[in-house]
């Protein structure tokens, strides 16, 4: 098989709530390999697979895949699901429950002969570790097993494209790294466009090679994951990406000499800087910093490299898995993270005086 490039330009209106309605404006291209598309709810993405899928038309646009259409408005070509070559593993997976694992597996490769039909039944059995399932039927199965049979049936029938729409939602994080590399495994040795869902940071950092965010239907940033979900540039992406402090600000001047400016936080006692954007002086602005970026201290530091650094009184904490979450108020209202070795260590306690401690290139300027 020879493998090619999805290419998707397209627009489609959708009806929303009142009398707004969202638009869905993509032109984005996917080589083969992983692509996770990653945004807010509501952001498109879910939209986007089904338009490739064939699953919905657009208003106007183009898909294809190398030289192939598979839609094109201005020829009037929309190529009908079953004959576009794909996979497509939902959420609900939408296994058929009165057949058996192999009967799942074989429904896509009824037109193949027998002998071939076993050849990649044996083949997906394998790598997906359901060798003993077979015979099994889905209300049989566990969550985990239910996902790797979804991903055995799909891949089965050889699809030039694979689309995944949070295939692995409410699985324990265990499981999630198995059946990723599993996927990851198979994908050494077929390499298609992946197109794959997840609002999960652990599955992106396990399998994303490019990163595509949306918002509002629109194609905010594409790149690597550590480029675009580490340095948020808008606020819909840093909210998704998980940030957990996303604060008001004003520019107070440019130090260019410096590569910073200096803002100051709506409602905090002290200035702070951040790597030098395109933001004018005077101009409001919102800073988005990670929890687990801020460090605390219960005494003034000194001789830090960080350069800012925010006197401020511990409002709660409260323990979270494996984590503290700390809230404090410096002005502006902060939410931190730290072990609960350092909790204790630190002998941290509500009402008690401390330090934020924030490098400069741990705050990201968002619009």
């Amino acid at each position: 098989m020879s493998w090619a490039m999805l290419t998707v330009r397209i627009h489609k209106e959708f009806a929303g709530s009142g009398d707004t309605p969202f638009v869905l404006a993509v032109t984005a291209s996917f080589a083969p390999g992983f692509t996770i598309l990653f945004g807010p709810s509501g952001a498109g993405k879910s939209a986007l697979l089904d338009c490739i899928a064939g699953l919905q038309r657009p208003d106007t646009g183009e898909i294809r895949f190398g030289k192939e259409a598979f839609f094109d408005a201005s020829r009037r070509v929309n190529v009908s699901p079953q004959r576009r070559g794909l996979a497509y593993v939902f959420q609900s997976l939408a296994l058929f429950p009165h057949l058996s694992v192999v009967e799942n597996i074989r429904y896509g490769l009824v037109k193949l002969g027998v002998a071939e039909q076993r050849k990649r039944i044996e083949r997906v059995a394998t790598a997906f570790h359901i060798a003993n399932l077979l015979d099994r039927r889905p209300a049989e199965l566990s969550g985990g097993e239910k996902q790797r049979v979804a991903l055995a049936r799909a891949l089965a029938t050889g699809p030039r494209i694979l689309l995944l729409d949070e295939p692995l939602t409410g699985l324990d994080a265990s499981l999630r790294r198995s059946i990723l590399e599993d996927l990851r495994l198979w994908h050494v040795a077929e390499p298609i466009p992946i197109l794959y869902v997840t609002h999960n940071r652990e599955e992106v950092d396990a399998i994303g090679e490019r990163v595509l965010t949306l918002a509002n239907g629109r194609v905010l940033e594409s790149g690597s994951p550590r480029a675009v979900l580490d340095a948020p540039r808008s606020l819909p992406l840093a909210q998704a990406a998980g940030f957990e402090n996303v604060l008001p600000a004003r520019v107070v001047e440019h130090r260019a000499e410096d590569g910073v400016m200096r803002i100051a936080l709506e409602n905090a006692t002290r200035n702070i800087e951040i790597p030098l954007g395109a933001a004018e002086p005077g101009s409001k602005v919102r800073v988005a910093i990670r929890a687990g970026d801020i460090l605390l201290a219960t005494e003034a530091p000194h001789f830090l490299s960080a350069r800012n650094l925010l006197p401020g009184t511990i409002e709660s904490i409260e323990r979270r898995g494996a984590l503290v979450q700390v809230r404090v108020k410096a002005g502006a209202n902060f939410l931190v993270h730290v072990t609960p070795g350092a909790a204790r260590s630190l002998e941290l306690a509500t009402g008690q005086l401390v330090w934020l401690v924030i490098k400069t290139h741990s705050c990201h300027l968002v619009y």
